[in-house]
């Protein structure tokens, strides 16, 4: 078990709690995460940052060369969501008011820069510090049919509810997990399926597109068999890493830092780039 005081260079850690966006807001927590990592490159200052997206499909910029994404996005819109496109690769994931997703943003040091799998590591051994118990183990491996596979998958007894990801932007790296927390699991797995059906057609499940099985994922609360909000997660992880680490968490500074010549410049510059991105779906 990776140790949580081997984390922060620092005993303050920023909060940042967006809480749960709408369509109008979609671009800003993807703005927030480049510019959060640039900050804490260059002032060696770790970040966590909470947030949700009302009801959405975030793609990833593969998703953008499956041969028919005009009918892929036909057929999320069927289902009640909205599309947006991140600024990173992969494939895309449901983002509703029952996901949590946190970035845990972190300083490379002087002296070493954090390897790929010891970031993806630390926020496996923080989940686990929060969420496992003596019945209920959290393994990290590939579950190749869910939406968005990847090798640092989160599931208990097979079934995943998390997906980790990262984003390195100059001395400042982003760890980026969505938490199925609670809602209809089953629906996001059929309408992620629906999309791959309907943008790939005959190629679906092939080129590195998963042929989603809904069956494979589930919810958090499910799986711990014990209802569960939001809220009472986000309580949880950082109550956790107060337990574990000599740091206190800081949730009024960022926000005032926000309205800085700095933070304004850099927000506005990344929301232009999510825009033009963005333009890749009209």
């Amino acid at each position: 078990m990776t140790n949580l005081n081997q984390l922060f260079t620092t005993d303050n850690v920023f909060l940042y709690d967006q809480q749960c966006l709408t369509a109008k807001d979609y671009f800003l927590p993807f703005a927030l995460t480049d510019t959060f990592t640039t900050f804490s490159g260059i002032n060696q200052q770790p970040i966590i940052h909470f947030w949700q997206l009302d009801q959405a499909m975030i793609l990833g910029m593969k998703d953008t060369r499956v041969p028919d994404l005009s009918s892929g996005l036909a057929s999320l819109a069927r289902d009640g969501y909205n599309v947006v496109l991140r600024n990173a690769g992969g494939l895309g994931v449901i983002a509703d008011a029952g996901i949590l997703n946190l970035s845990l943003i972190l300083p490379n040091t002087e002296n070493e820069k954090m390897s790929i799998d010891g970031a993806y590591t630390y926020m496996w051994s923080w989940i686990k510090l929060a969420f496992e118990d003596s019945i209920h183990s959290i393994e990290a491996f590939e579950i190749t049919t869910s939406y968005c596979p990847g090798r640092f998958d989160l599931s208990i007894n097979g079934k995943k509810f998390a997906g980790i990801a990262q984003r390195r932007i100059k001395n400042g790296t982003a760890v980026m997990i969505y938490l199925s927390v609670n809602g209809n699991q089953q629906k996001r797995g059929e309408s992620v399926r629906r999309f791959y059906e309907a943008s790939l057609r005959e190629e679906f499940g092939k080129n590195g597109y998963p042929a989603v099985d809904p069956k494979v994922m589930a919810n958090l609360e499910d799986l711990l068999q014990k209802k569960i909000t939001v809220d009472e997660v986000k309580k949880r992880l950082i109550d956790v890493l107060l337990d574990r680490a000599p740091v206190t968490i800081d949730s009024e500074l960022l926000p005032g830092l926000l309205t800085s010549d700095w933070f304004t410049t850099e927000i506005d510059k990344q929301m232009k780039k999510m825009e033009q991105r963005n333009q890749l779906l009209k």
